[in-house]
């Protein structure tokens, strides 16, 4: 050895890799898409784990706005409720039994509502 220089002693041995895969993850599935990932992984000629990283760093998923459905859901509701009152003015009509001043106040507060309702879901469609 010369100044300055160190002497390190090959142990020998495959070397080590830079990144090493030392964290576990488990799932639950099913016996048929345990086959089908399987027999998809053999297609390819890498190993289970290798197929799920690499789909995993790959594959991209559209995820739908929540808060829309949320509004849809809530919109839908809304519409039941109108149209059971409805379907019960309607049954009195056909009865031939008049509305009260409070039924007919109900249906045009109710038609206030629906066209309301039918501005709002055309915009957030628009």
């Amino acid at each position: 050895m010369q100044d300055g220089q160190q002497y390190t002693r090959n142990k020998g041995g495959r070397p080590k890799k830079a990144v090493t895969k030392t964290c576990v993850l488990s799932l639950k599935c099913s016996a048929e898409e345990r086959q089908m990932i399987t027999e998809k992984s053999a297609m390819l000629g890498v190993s289970v784990s290798e197929f799920l990283r690499k789909l995993a760093a790959d594959y991209t998923i559209i995820v739908q706005d929540k808060g829309l459905l949320r509004e849809v859901l809530q919109f839908s509701a809304t519409l039941n409720h109108l149209a059971a009152n409805l379907n019960q003015i309607a049954k009195k009509r056909n009865s031939r039994q008049d509305l009260s001043l409070l039924e007919l106040d109900l249906l045009r507060l109710q038609a206030v509502q629906l066209k309301g309702i039918a501005r709002e879901i055309k915009s957030k469609l628009s």
